[in-house]
């Protein structure tokens, strides 16, 4: 191949991994981001890898598998969970970060990168030669959209994808929390718990499902909604009880004020390094802004809430992949194309960096010579990669990480810990093996 610069569209956390994984390796790479020309519906920050939804990257326990993908993650050598180890909140168990900070990090590191050109741009037509990784993520322009649906034709997916609020912390009643992570995993005071009994949370669970939800935006008429990032009201509307096996489950929990476990419990997670912003925890909506002041203040620690951001819905876009892509994340139908991140149906934060980080390599690999990198099921990278370009998966959706993607085990291991624990050494040992 003649042209050896990689082109790069979108400044999310998978354009950013696959430029830096490029540029360190030696490959000149232009990142195209929109930013801050045009924004989507869910972005309003002008720096690369902005985080739209949660602040939290998950667990980070080995036992675990988003613990287990982020380590291999950083055998892989990525930016992200650099920024993201530098920009940590307390979480519990979990890695949550500042976002403002992480974006920031993420940011600097590439644009201090020599070999990498960052252009603030929209990209409304494809290079017509060199390797181009798309990286522009669910949320991509209409233009690039029309693009990506020209390449795919008619198996251009999208679904719905909504984020949670967020308040203020001095507007918080603390005489109406309690301190606690659960099943007290991490840290007291990482978590704040918002409790409800029985009245309170029955009366709660009639407002929302009566709440008036906002109308859909004209960018997209589908109404398919992801189970993972459903809305509160959606879920509500399931059942009376949903949402406590769900986002208000007070397992792991007890109430130091009744001495009892609560009827039902909202977490507020940090938001910020400095703790005065906090997360409505797995509150994803699509309600009014003043029916989430007014549902969400029923909630007696709620009752005077400042809210910085409100709940918001907004496209997600994805393809189907098992039709698509081949294993090192480029186009079956023109090899010379890379998908990375969620697009590529992969769920979650770390999930869509791990993709970018992926796509970077081998794309690399593919200027050097060298055959793709194909990990094995036996790690969590190969598993949901594979799962991603399985041929025989008829009816695709997203996927984050998961351990039951993965190639069991010689021998059988009966307690979940301990089986999770083997799965993830095995995992390691051969990342220790692995040449890049």
């Amino acid at each position: 191949m003649t042209n050896n610069r990689v082109t790069v569209i979108g400044g999310g956390l998978a354009g950013c991994e696959a430029s830096c994984l490029l540029a360190r390796r030696g490959i000149p790479v232009t990142l195209y981001e929109m930013k801050p020309r045009r924004y989507s519906p869910a972005h309003h920050s002008e720096g690369l890898a902005e985080l739209v939804c949660s602040n939290s990257f998950k667990a980070e326990r080995l036992e675990s598998a988003a613990g287990l993908l982020k380590e291999e993650m950083r055998r892989l050598g990525s930016v992200c969970l650099q920024a993201a180890d530098r920009a940590r909140v307390p979480a519990g168990g979990a890695l949550a970060v500042d976002r403002d900070v992480f974006s920031r990090l993420v940011t600097e590191a590439v644009e201090n990168e020599p070999n990498i050109t960052v252009v603030r741009e929209e990209v409304t037509r494809l290079p017509d030669e060199g390797i181009v990784i798309i990286a522009a993520g669910p949320l991509m322009s209409d233009a690039l959209a029309a693009e990506v649906a020209r390449l795919c034709g008619d198996r251009f997916l999208s679904f719905y994808d909504a984020a949670a609020p967020i308040v203020t912390a001095d507007s918080i009643d603390r005489a109406a929390t309690f301190s606690q992570s659960r099943y007290d995993r991490g840290g007291a005071d990482d978590y704040l718990n918002c409790p409800l009994d029985k009245a309170q949370y029955e009366a709660f669970y009639e407002a929302l499902i009566t709440a008036e939800s906002a109308p859909l935006h004209a960018f997209d008429v589908r109404k398919d909604v992801y189970e993972g990032c459903m809305p509160i009201e959606a879920l509500a509307k399931r059942g009376k009880d949903a949402m406590r096996y769900g986002p208000l489950k007070p397992v792991g929990l007890l109430n130091p004020q009744t001495g009892h476990r609560p009827w039902a419990n909202l977490q507020l997670r940090k938001e910020n390094a400095d703790g005065t912003l906090y997360n409505l925890v797995g509150f994803q909506t699509n309600l009014r802004f003043a029916e989430q002041k007014r549902v969400f203040g029923m909630f007696p620690a709620l009752q005077n809430a400042e809210f910085v951001r409100y709940g918001v819905m907004h496209r997600n876009t994805f393809l189907n992949s098992p039709v698509l892509l081949a294993r090192d994340f480029s186009l079956r139908s023109d090899p010379r194309i890379f998908f990375a991140g969620q697009i590529t149906g992969v769920e979650g934060y770390m999930e869509s960096a791990g993709a970018g980080l992926l796509a970077g390599l081998n794309a690399a690999r593919r200027l050097e010579g060298r055959d793709p990198l194909l990990l094995p099921r036996t790690t969590m990278l190969g598993a949901l990669t594979c799962y991603m370009t399985d041929a025989t998966v008829k009816r695709f959706q997203p996927m984050g990480a998961a351990f039951g993607l993965m190639d069991p085990l010689d021998e059988t291991v009966r307690d979940k810990r301990e089986r999770y624990g083997k799965l993830s050494a095995r995992s390691l040992a051969y990342y220790d093996t692995l040449t890049l």
